[in-house]
């Protein structure tokens, strides 16, 4: 088959067409999700504009002086030196001003299509998409047993994002199945991805090779000319802080950007470690290495899709570990939220982060700190949003439930509050007077099942009916409901035809490639 056809081929199979296919779709069970978050609620700008000002102007003297470090890639070494950078050895100095021109033209909001057209999300501005857990080696299964991830873990995940009505994306690396080898993991995980969810997804990012089978999968799913000029997929691009980008890591931007594929451009910061301990000197460290990966990004293909992305997290000075949910880190979520407005840029940040080996308090307060952090700082793209315990080692199918239900919570506050001609209730003010109650007025009736934002998983009920029915805590009925979802699931209509041609391509490919488990 010649390259023509085969391109002709896979156009035809992505369109979708098909009576088989049709009838699969009319006949399969839907699953209500919530679109995106539009906020309406202020940012909290922690920062006033002579602060930005300064950590700007700090950052570009670290671009310049002190420059940023692209290891073993000559490619890369070249690009800068052409666009005009200082580049000594492996150390490349920005002119002042040079990489927030060239990080111009990176939208400032994109679009981030799934196959089922009614998931598709919009990315930038005042919208706020959730993506669950990303990168744990572990699990923590209902059974209570902490143990490294499978691939039917991964795919349960997955299940679950997908019947999760506050969930927008699928994600990515949702645990890291260790059964399957390291070097066709990503084959197996983007299959899960496209054929148990109809919800956008996130590619690999271990190896230049993995992101591109990832492109190539997703012109069988979308077509190839489709995925040319639309972003298909989100990808986390970590820069190895302090100002370092590795080969690894650039080499999968570099393909992505390419293929005009999203990347989130994100240092990895760990507070006293990675970073400075003051707010300001890891800001300054922050936004200069995002604007040196996103002006990057441009290098590589102008007006490829880029976020602004900030992981923070500070340390505990005794025992070296990562905290979650402290002050420190929301002051640096809100002040980088600032700074990427500033540049019009995506912002990622945030997630349900906790340091708790359980889905207990520790984890419920360490999350909410962080939920309403994310929320606060103008987040637009939300990972690590349900799912993550213990530093981000594991991923716990309780609390991923759990986080996806109070996901709830944040698009309820997040719509902000109404004024209309309803929402003032006059009518019930005046039906019920001085000393009445509101239960049964008219204003009640009609709004009462959409009046107030209402747990799946939490229980409300008396003591005496809780009692009864085992006296079960948060994760107990966490529990039960990942049982109930897992019973009820079923996947999404897909073309049969299409479904075929990436079985295909992932048989292949891992043909042509030997076990490789390091």
């Amino acid at each position: 088959m010649s390259e023509e056809v085969a391109t002709g081929e896979r156009k035809r199979r992505a369109r979708g067409g098909g009576g088989a296919a049709r009838r699969a779709e009319r006949t399969a069970p839907r699953f209500d999700s919530a679109p995106v978050i539009v906020r309406k609620t202020p940012t909290l700008d922690i920062l006033n504009d002579e602060a930005l000002a300064i950590i700007e102007a700090n950052a570009e003297t670290v671009l310049e002086e002190i420059g940023v470090v692209f290891a073993e890639n000559p490619g890369a070494l070249e690009r800068w030196r052409a666009a005009g950078a200082d580049v000594r050895g492996e150390r490349v100095h920005i002119p002042r001003g040079l990489a927030r021109e060239l990080c111009k033209t990176a939208p400032s909001s994109f679009t981030h299509h799934a196959r089922n057209p009614e998931r598709s999300v919009e990315i930038g501005g005042n919208n706020l998409v959730f993506a669950p857990v990303y990168g744990p080696p572990f699990v923590r299964d209902l059974d209570g047993v902490r143990r490294y991830a499978t691939i039917e873990d991964f795919r349960t995940f997955v299940k679950l994002g997908y019947m999760s009505k506050w969930v927008h994306l699928s994600g990515g690396t949702l645990c890291e199945p260790t059964d399957v080898p390291v070097n066709k993991r990503h084959l197996d995980m983007l299959h899960a991805h496209m054929t148990l969810s109809d919800k956008p997804y996130m590619g690999a990012v271990t190896d230049k090779d993995w992101a591109a089978d990832c492109v190539e999968m997703s012109k069988i799913l979308f077509g190839a000319e489709f995925v040319d000029q639309n972003a298909v997929m989100t990808s986390l691009v970590n820069i190895n802080s302090p100002l370092t980008f590795d080969s690894v890591m650039m080499g999968t931007l570099e393909t992505y950007a390419a293929a005009n594929q999203a990347c989130i451009v994100s240092p990895f910061i760990v507070g006293g470690a990675m970073a400075p301990v003051s707010v300001a000197g890891t800001l300054t460290q922050v936004l200069a290495e995002v604007m040196a990966g996103v002006a990057y990004s441009q290098l590589v293909r102008k007006g490829a899709p880029v976020i602004f992305g900030a992981f923070v997290t500070s340390i505990d000075m005794n025992s070296g570990a990562p905290t979650f949910g402290t002050p420190e880190a929301t002051q640096i979520t809100l002040g980088a939220g600032q700074l990427a407005r500033r540049m019009g840029l995506p912002f990622r940040s945030s997630g349900a982060f906790t340091g708790s080996k359980l889905p207990d308090a520790q984890a419920g307060y360490e999350s909410a700190n962080s939920l309403q952090m994310g929320m606060n700082a103008g987040v637009n793209f939300m990972l690590h949003a349900c799912g993550w315990l213990e530093g981000g080692l594991v991923s716990s199918f309780e609390k991923f439930v759990l986080d996806a239900d109070q996901l709830g919570t944040v698009h309820k506050f997040a719509a902000g509050v109404a004024i209309d001609e309803n929402a003032q209730a006059m009518d019930a003010l005046r039906e019920v007077g001085p000393g009445g109650h509101y239960l049964g007025c008219a204003h009640t009736q009609a709004n009462f099942k959409d009046a107030f934002w209402r747990s799946e998983v939490l229980d409300y009920k008396p003591y005496e009916t809780w009692f009864e029915e085992g006296a079960r805590d948060s994760s107990t009925l966490a529990n039960v409901r990942v049982r109930k979802l897992l019973g009820q699931y079923e996947a999404p209509a897909m073309d049969p035809a299409v479904r075929e041609a990436i079985e295909a391509f992932v048989a292949r490919r891992k043909a042509e490639m030997p076990d490789a488990y390091s």
